[in-house]
């Protein structure tokens, strides 16, 4: 970027707080956050008449305030697809070691506390041969899909629309038009949908309560998609037998209830954090600001629908 455009950039790797938004945004052209600046219709209001374009480091924008980017005339863009493999090799770690308590045996084993194999010692649950149910059927809840049939995982979905006839073959997927069947049935629940108004906490209460006892919940999408003081609850009274989490509802703030659980699996955010990943989402940020510098639309401009 320092090379092709006039830059300035942070050398730190954290978050602006909101006073430093509100200076960068001032006087630029294009800005260019992460997922941890929340651009919200404040910040927004705070840009000068420069700022024509946002373009995210990132796939996900519920970050951006769309609808007041757009009041502003201020073209959003995003770098979809790039983290769709890592992403989903983090989601199927998390469904294989949650089941079968690798943390816990990590865990024990560094603390010097191994006696050594036993018949019942940390036994957990077989892999294959459950339902795995998949709310959220884009790039990857595919990419999920199929890793999971290789792993003798029965595939059952549930997207706002139907896949087409021959992806429902080739993954042996079953539809489900209602989430709550889909979360009554499965043995494990992976959540793929990006969050919006219409997401936000839909894995509730009541939907955590209609899970088997059995069942382990997996997110590697938004924290808020979740009801996290449900979950919390439902992990500690075993009303469901785990969760693999790699995504917060106030992060980097972790509940201090899920630290003390040890059915649960804690990552921090590591679903896209590949090299090769994220050079490729730099890549497409530099694509879509020369694409706007040349005149055109941005090839991944966001537009209303996104979701």
């Amino acid at each position: 970027m320092a090379e092709l455009f006039d830059v300035s950039l942070s050398a730190r790797d954290e978050a602006f707080t909101r006073d430093e938004l509100k200076a960068a945004v001032a006087d630029c052209d294009v800005f260019v956050p992460t997922v941890t600046d929340e651009i919200d219709a404040d910040i927004i209001n705070a840009a000068g008449d420069r700022l024509k374009l946002i373009a995210n480091f990132g796939a996900g924008v519920d970050h951006i305030d769309l609808s007041a980017a757009r009041a502003k005339g201020i073209m959003v863009s995003n770098t979809p697809g790039v983290f769709t493999e890592d992403t989903a090799d983090m989601t199927m770690a998390l469904i294989l070691s949650v089941p079968r308590r690798l943390a816990e045996g990590e865990k024990l084993m560094r603390s010097g506390q191994w006696a050594g194999w036993a018949p019942s010692a940390m036994l957990g649950h077989r892999v294959g041969g459950k339902l795995l149910g998949i709310i959220g059927m884009g790039r990857i809840g595919l990419a999920v899909a199929r890793r999971a049939r290789a792993f003798g995982l029965s595939i059952h979905y549930h997207n706002r629309r139907r896949l087409p006839e021959a992806i429902e073959e080739e993954l042996g997927a079953s539809y489900h038009a209602s989430v709550d069947t889909l979360l009554r049935i499965s043995d494990v629940v992976t959540i793929h949908c990006p969050h919006t108004a219409e997401t936000h906490e839909m894995v509730n209460a009541a939907r955590i309560g209609a899970m088997k006892p059995t069942a382990y919940l997996i997110n590697t999408a938004r924290g808020e998609i979740v009801d996290e003081k449900a979950l919390v609850a439902a992990l500690q009274t075993g009303r469901i037998a785990g969760a693999g989490l790699d995504v917060y509802t106030h992060e980097p703030a972790v509940d201090p209830a899920l630290l003390a659980l040890d059915n649960v699996v804690l990552l921090p955010h590591l679903g896209s954090a590949t090299i090769e990943g994220r050079e490729a989402s730099g890549e497409k940020v530099i694509a879509n600001i020369r694409a706007w510098c040349d005149g055109h639309r941005p090839p991944d401009q966001v537009l209303e629908g996104w979701a």
